[in-house]
C-alpha cells in the first residue's frame, strides 16, 4: 500500500499539539467495531482515520471488537471484519476483544459499588425509562438507589452467579438523575443475559454496557485519542466519569467527528441486516450492498475508497457525499490498471457476406492505450460477428452515426463494414444484419481513402465466450435515505442480468479481475457465480459521468 498521510483536520491538529507539548509520547488509536454485522462504507472513514493517524505519528492502532452483546454477535462477523480491514490495506498492531476485559470490568464495577457510586436496581426497563425523565424534565430516583454497599455487593455477586432471570436486575451508576445530560442519569452499567458468548462461552451471564466497557478498554490499552462519531459527543462526560471513578491508571481522551454519509446509501447495519434476513439481497456481499465485502465483490478498489476518505476529510459538521464522487475516484484508479477489451451485452448477429467462409484472421489490439506497458493481444475476426443491438437502427434519427441500411462504420480494431441487408423474423424483429467489408480499411494499415463517423465494438461469433453481465443501479431511490420507509423506496431495477459474449481471451478469467469493456464501463469478475468457462461480470461503474468532483 502506498504511504499517504491523512489530510489536515481538527483531530490531526489536536494530536500534533499533544505531541508537541509532550502530553502524548506515543500516539495510540483504536478501531472498535461490534461484530454484529459486516462493515459498510461508513466504517471505512473511521478505519482510514484511525490507522492513517496512527501511522503518520509513528504510533500504534489497535483493533478491538466490542463484543459485549452476545445476542447479536457471531464469529462470522469477526472474520469478515478482519478480512475487510486487511483488504482496505491496513494491519492492526494489537488485536483485542472487549470480552478480554470482562473480569477487569467486573472488578471496576465492584470498586464503584464500594465507593457508593453504583447500585443494583430491580425496576423493569419500562419503569426505568419513565423515571429517566425528558430533555426538559429531570429524572426520578430509583426506589433502590439507596441500598447499602453490602447489599449491592451481595446482589451483584449473585447476578454474576446466575441466580436471577434476564431483565430482573441491572447495575446502575449513581451519578445525577437531574443532570441536563440524560446519559448521566444513573446509566445502566451491567445487565443479565443468560446467553452463550462467541468467545467466553457460558462463563458469564452478566455483560457490561458499551458506555462502561469502552472507556475501560481504551484506558487498559493506553489509547491516547479515542475517536468516535458525533452521536457519542453527549456520552463523553460519562466516558470521562468511568475512567476517573474507576481509577484507571491511564486517562484516555475522546474526540468526535461527523460520520460518513453518502447519497442513495443505507448507513445502518441494522437495516442492512434486515435486507439480508428478508432476502431483498442475496447476502451481505451482494454487489448492491454498501458493505465493504459487497463493494469488494462488485469490484471497488481499496485505493478508490481510501482516496475518497482522504478527500472528504474529517469535520464536526454533518454532510452527505454524492455517491458519484466515489465513482470518480474509482475511474481514476482503474483507468491505468484495467485491461481494455470488448464485450457485447445485447447481441445482434452480423454476417459479412464478402469475407471468406471458414477464414479466421487474428487482429492486434492494445490492452490499454493509456498504459502501453500492458502490451497487446490478438483478437479473432471471421465472417460472423456479434454487435450490440442498439448499434443498429433501421430508421435512425438525425446524427445517428452507427450502423443503418446503406451506412458504413468502423469495427474497433478491424475494418469498415457497410450494411447491405436486414433479416427479420416473422414478427418483424431484426435478427441478422448482412454487411460487406472493405479489406483496404484494416485498422492500423494507414488507410486514409475515406472517413466514417462511427466506430462500434464487436465479438467474433465463432470464438466469442458466452458470459453473464450484471448491471447495477442504486439500491435506494432517494438521495437522502429515509430510514422510516426505506423498504418502500427500494429500486426494483437495482439489478439487471443480461447474457452476451466476450472475447475468447476471457475464457480463463479469475474472480476479482477487472476489465474495461469498450463503451460499457468497468467490470469485475464475480467471485460467487463465475464458473470455469462461464464468466459472470459485475459492472462496477460506467465510463463517464456528468459529475464534477470539484463541485463536491
Amino acid at each position: 500500500m502506498e504511504t499517504k498521510t491523512a489530510s489536515s483536520n481538527f483531530i490531526k491538529t489536536i494530536i500534533a499539539e499533544d505531541v508537541k507539548e509532550g502530553r502524548t509520547s506515543q500516539v495510540i488509536t483504536r478501531f472498535p467495531p461490534e461484530p454484529n454485522g459486516y462493515l459498510h462504507i461508513g466504517h471505512a472513514k473511521a478505519i482510514c482515520l484511525n490507522f492513517e493517524l496512527g501511522d503518520e505519528f509513528g504510533g500504534r492502532t489497535n483493533l478491538r471488537f466490542d463484543d459485549t452483546n452476545p445476542v447479536k454477535e457471531d464469529t462470522e462477523y469477526v472474520e469478515g471484519i478482519l478480512n475487510d480491514i486487511r483488504w482496505l490495506g491496513f494491519e492492526w498492531d494489537e488485536l483485542h476483544f472487549a470480552s478480554d476485559y470482562f473480569e477487569e470490568n467486573y472488578e471496576r464495577a465492584v470498586l464503584l459499588i464500594r465507593k457508593g457510586l453504583a447500585y443494583v436496581d430491580d425496576q423493569s426497563a419500562e419503569e426505568m425509562r419513565i423515571a429517566r425523565g425528558t430533555l426538559t424534565e429531570p429524572g426520578k430516583d430509583s426506589p433502590y438507589r439507596n441500598r447499602s454497599v453490602d447489599e449491592n455487593l451481595d446482589l451483584f455477586a449473585r447476578m454474576r452467579a446466575g441466580e436471577f432471570p434476564d431483565g430482573t436486575r441491572v447495575l446502575r451508576a449513581k451519578i445525577d438523575m437531574a443532570s441536563p445530560n440524560i446519559n448521566m442519569r444513573d446509566p445502566v452499567l451491567y445487565r443479565i443475559l443468560h446467553t452463550h458468548h462467541h468467545k467466553t462461552g457460558d462463563a458469564w451471564c452478566i455483560y457490561p454496557m458499551y458506555d462502561f466497557s469502552h472507556p475501560i478498554g481504551d484506558a487498559l490499552e493506553g489509547v491516547t485519542h479515542s475517536l468516535c462519531s458525533l452521536e457519542y459527543e453527549d456520552h463523553r462526560p460519562l466516558y470521562d466519569w468511568v475512567i476517573r471513578e474507576c481509577e484507571m491508571e491511564h486517562v484516555s481522551r475522546q474526540y468526535e467527528f461527523a460520520r460518513f454519509n453518502m447519497t442513495n446509501t443505507i448507513m445502518s447495519k441494522r437495516y442492512l441486516k434486515m435486507m439480508v434476513d428478508t432476502k431483498v439481497v442475496d447476502g451481505w456481499d451482494d454487489p448492491r450492498m454498501p458493505t465493504i465485502t459487497g463493494m469488494r465483490r462488485r469490484g471497488y478498489t481499496p485505493e478508490a475508497i481510501r482516496n475518497l476518505m482522504r478527500e472528504v476529510g474529517v469535520a464536526k459538521a454533518v454532510s452527505t457525499v454524492d455517491a458519484q464522487f466515489l465513482d470518480h475516484f474509482l475511474r481514476e484508479d482503474l483507468k491505468l490498471k484495467a485491461p481494455r477489451t470488448m464485450a457485447v451485452l445485447q447481441p445482434l448477429k452480423v454476417v459479412i457476406t464478402n469475407y471468406p467462409e471458414g477464414q479466421v484472421e487474428m487482429l492486434e489490439a492494445e490492452n490499454n492505450p493509456e498504459n502501453p506497458e500492458m502490451g497487446n493481444r490478438l483478437i479473432p475476426f471471421s465472417r460472423e460477428i456479434w454487435i450490440e443491438q442498439d448499434d443498429f437502427m433501421e430508421n435512425p434519427p438525425p446524427k445517428y452515426h452507427r450502423l443503418f441500411p446503406g451506412n458504413e462504420v468502423r469495427l474497433k480494431h478491424a475494418y469498415f463494414i457497410k450494411c447491405e441487408e436486414v433479416i427479420k423474423d416473422e414478427n418483424g424483429n431484426v435478427v441478422e444484419i448482412r454487411c460487406t467489408y472493405d479489406p483496404e480499411t484494416k485498422s492500423g494499415s494507414g488507410f486514409t481513402g475515406r472517413k466514417v463517423k462511427g466506430t462500434i465494438h464487436w465479438v467474433d461469433a465463432t470464438q466469442g465466450v458466452p458470459a453473464e453481465f450484471r448491471l447495477y443501479e442504486p439500491l435506494v431511490l432517494d438521495e437522502k435515505v429515509d430510514m422510516d420507509n426505506f423498504l418502500e423506496r427500494l429500486n426494483p431495477n437495482s439489478l439487471e442480468i443480461v447474457n452476451g459474449f466476450v472475447e475468447p481471451n476471457m475464457t480463463e478469467v479469475e474472480p476479482q479481475e477487472k476489465f474495461q469493456f469498450f463503451r460499457h464501463g468497468y467490470f469485475n469478475v464475480d467471485s460467487k457465480h463465475t464458473a470455469p468457462g462461464k464468466p459472470v461480470f459485475n459492472r462496477i461503474v460506467s465510463l463517464k459521468s456528468s459529475y464534477d468532483p470539484g463541485a463536491k
